[in-house]
């Protein structure tokens, strides 16, 4: 199982949300480049970069921190936030990014989603946020009727391989995360991500025996709840 060290920037910062409120932000660091290059050293295999500003705006916003990240590590990078056309898909692989995570879109615009998972293929992943196992969109600021189970499975019909999954009530509260929902998706899906509560690596293990693809890690790594170098290996098993 992957373990994906995640890096959230606002304002060109390195910060963490609580339930996805962004009333509710802490700042960790003031340059997103060096935290990514620390979580490199620890032992990280991919990093997962959301442009909380852009999920928010509609488009990438914060163009210059997210190049320095990727020109600061040799790992890959996987980025979200405000992707909601080619040109921002365009855009980010230009960049150097090597997935782009789609959001708002996946539900807003079927036709546009699919399109792109047939023309982009596995450089395309799609986050589903849910409450309540229902699908948020927008920045986590809107909650609509779709199933998030059902919207999996639309997808994957697409030829969509990678999903990330967040249960935003889990998202922040280093509280464990919402494993029965995850079990349901990894039945649609095998490259199921799972995001939002994992708080030790007892979490880690237990997604990995769940045979997740890949879990990702934001506040439990920069209260030092978690190292990287301290679970990869169990995770390489």
């Amino acid at each position: 199982m992957i373990v994906f060290p995640a890096i959230d920037i606002k304002d060109g910062k390195c910060v963490r949300l609580t339930q996805g409120d962004f009333n509710l932000v802490e700042t960790f660091s003031t340059d997103p480049a060096k935290t990514a290059k620390e979580w490199e050293s620890q032992g990280g295999e991919y990093l997962h970069v959301v442009d909380l500003d852009g999920a928010l705006k509609g488009c990438p916003v914060n163009l210059d921190a997210i190049k320095k990240i990727v020109n600061s590590v040799q790992i890959p990078v996987q980025f979200g936030g405000g992707i909601r056309n080619e040109e921002s898909i365009m855009e980010m692989l230009n960049l150097g990014v090597t997935r782009v995570i789609l959001g708002t879109s996946a539900l807003s615009d079927k036709q546009f989603t699919k399109s792109m998972i047939e023309k982009y293929k596995d450089q395309i992943v799609v986050s589903i946020d849910a409450k309540e196992g229902k699908v948020a969109v927008r920045g986590w600021t809107e909650v609509s009727e779709i199933k998030a189970i059902d919207l999996a499975d639309e997808l994957t019909s697409f030829g969509l391989k990678t999903i990330v999954y967040t249960d935003i009530a889990k998202d922040g509260m280093l509280s464990g995360p919402n494993f029965a929902e995850l079990a349901h998706m990894n039945q649609i899906s095998k490259n199921i991500i799972a995001s939002g509560g994992i708080s030790s690596s007892d979490d880690l293990e237990k997604l990995k025996q769940m045979k997740l693809y890949g879990a990702i890690i934001g506040k439990a790594l920069y209260t030092g709840a978690i190292r990287i170098s301290d679970v990869k290996d169990n995770m390489e098993e």
